[in-house]
């Protein structure tokens, strides 16, 4: 009881720091292996059945009972900054795609790191100007959709996170029904698996948001509780500066990505922290993801 009513009250008082590029807004708490998915190989074509995680993912799963109820917010839908759990296991999320860089991939792969993706399309297709989110890599646009299949492959799921990063705060709901809904569809051609997770661009949103993500199919706002830095440096968001139990972390695609993610994952562990796939924790909590 004493855990749990710690979380509550960090959970009540986090406002989460900037995503992306930008301001942030106050995230509230909420987040068993999942059936093999239907997915596309490299090329968007024919169709082919993957396992919703590598066959050497290392990915901590819920045991029953761990995982609390995960609430739905006054607009609809769950808004999760964090997993109800006392168990500690962290979440890994990475934003945008500017950077592909393929020593993570090769991580990733090779040493079945569970990680969910939240692509943004301007991002993978270099059709924009980098954010600063992306520290201007070598690697960006480089193997566009391809390397986010292979993502995929290696157990990855890959999300929604717009098509162009707007600050949704200053859309009308058609907008942002555009440009999540957009990117949602393009996804599910590129990837063969339509997005049931959304991550707002700088951690913005509203009634508006909640909506159109619903009409697009989204079954939970994703936030986060900290982020990761140049050189694996974790940004806390809580005065004790600590990980906890549950935590999602936020990461970029952006330079020496496969160092830091080293540096990030080596330093999980030391804390004596599992790493859980994400989408099996959900569903424990009562979300409907697939």
């Amino acid at each position: 009881m004493k855990g749990n009513r710690r979380l509550t009250g960090v959970l009540m008082g986090l406002t989460l720091a900037a995503g992306c590029a930008g301001g942030g807004s106050t995230g509230t708490t909420q987040a068993e292996p999942t059936a093999p998915s239907t997915s596309r190989s490299s090329a968007p074509g024919a169709e082919r059945t993957t396992p919703s995680a590598s066959p050497a993912s290392r990915a901590a799963l819920p045991r029953p009972g761990e995982v609390r109820r995960i609430p739905k917010s006054a607009n609809g839908l769950p808004v999760i900054s964090m997993i109800p759990t006392e168990r500690k296991v962290v979440f890994l999320t990475i934003d945008d795609g500017w950077e592909q860089d393929p020593g993570f991939l090769k991580q990733v792969r090779d040493e079945g790191i569970p990680i969910t993706v939240f692509a943004m399309r301007d991002a993978v297709e270099a059709t924009g100007s980098p954010d600063a989110a992306s520290g201007g890599g070598r690697y960006v646009g480089a193997g566009r959709w391809d390397y986010f299949r292979d993502l995929r492959d290696a157990g990855a799921p890959i999300e929604n996170h717009t098509f162009s990063h707007p600050n949704l705060w200053t859309l009308g709901y058609d907008r942002q029904k555009a440009e999540i809904c957009g990117m949602s569809t393009l996804i599910h051609k590129e990837t063969g698996r339509r997005p049931v997770l959304f991550r707002p661009p700088f951690g913005n949103h509203n009634a508006a948001t909640a909506r159109a993500a619903r009409e697009c199919g989204i079954k939970a706002i994703m936030m986060w509780s900290a982020t990761v830095q140049p050189g694996g440096k974790i940004a806390y968001q809580v005065p004790d500066k600590k990980l906890r139990p549950g935590d999602i972390l936020l990461l970029h695609f952006r330079p020496n990505l496969a160092r830091d993610f080293r540096i990030l994952v080596n330093k999980i562990k030391r804390r004596g922290y599992e790493i859980g796939d994400l989408r099996a924790y959900l569903k424990a909590g009562g979300v409907p993801v697939s």
